[in-house]
């Protein structure tokens, strides 16, 4: 693997088990093919989103003792987002480390944000069945807990902002429709169009839907804004 020994250091753990952290950083597009590894990232991808969630949600607990559910429902979802994952994944030099297909390559999906922040939670994981919970929260916490200070205040995400702007100016709540999925089954692309009364629609492009839905609808608060600033 490129850079396997790097990503080794700055994760601060030495593997017991390094066909993990092999697996963290496989490509789906390598499957099938005549070296292909036994499996790609998705399914340490999976666990490593939980396992986030799990110490992102005791350090909110720690750092807010007197919020309610919702304001640290907030702040979690904005710190496991795939952009939060994506800085943490440019950090460590996750892309260069990434084993992938010589036509993800060639596009240069090695700098992909969804593709960076998809191995780093599967590098989560990779870091909870090699050392245990204590290992990942380690991890988690050196590359977070910046990010939880920084935000004094709970963010809300863009569906909602969208949403409650809306309903404060009597308007039906947004509405989202898929418009395109182009790419491969293992790496999809997903167009999705935010329908607000009154407005153009506005599209949004993302890995999932929902991550296309929230782009959509922040490019609609762009909108808003400007016309408003007109």
């Amino acid at each position: 693997m490129n850079d396997a020994p790097e990503i080794s250091r700055k994760l601060g753990h030495d593997f017991k088990q390094p066909d993990l952290l092999e697996r963290a950083l496989s490509h789906p597009s390598l499957m099938g093919g005549a070296d292909a590894p036994a499996e790609s990232y998705q399914r340490l991808e999976f666990l490593g989103d939980r396992v986030l969630g799990l110490v992102v949600a005791e350090m909110l607990l720690e750092r807010y003792p007197h919020e309610d559910e919702g304001k640290l429902t907030r702040r979690l979802t904005g710190l496991v987002r795939a952009e939060a994952l994506t800085q943490v994944g440019l950090a460590i030099g996750i892309g260069s480390a990434l084993r992938l297909a010589k036509s993800e390559e060639a596009r240069g999906e090695r700098a992909n944000p969804a593709i960076l922040a998809d191995a780093c939670e599967a590098v989560i994981a990779a870091l909870y069945l090699d050392g245990g919970l204590e290992a990942a929260r380690r991890f988690i916490r050196r590359f977070w807990t910046d990010m939880l200070h920084d935000a004094p205040t709970p963010p809300k995400d863009a569906k909602t902002a969208l949403q409650e702007w809306t309903l404060a100016r009597g308007l039906p709540v947004p509405s989202y429709r898929e418009v395109d999925r182009t790419g491969p089954d293992h790496a999809p692309m997903f167009t999705v169009e935010v329908l607000v009364q009154g407005m153009p629609p506005v599209p949004g492009q993302g890995s999932s839907k929902r991550q296309a839905e929230q782009r959509a609808a922040e490019d609609m608060l762009e909108r808003v804004k400007s016309e408003r600033r007109g």
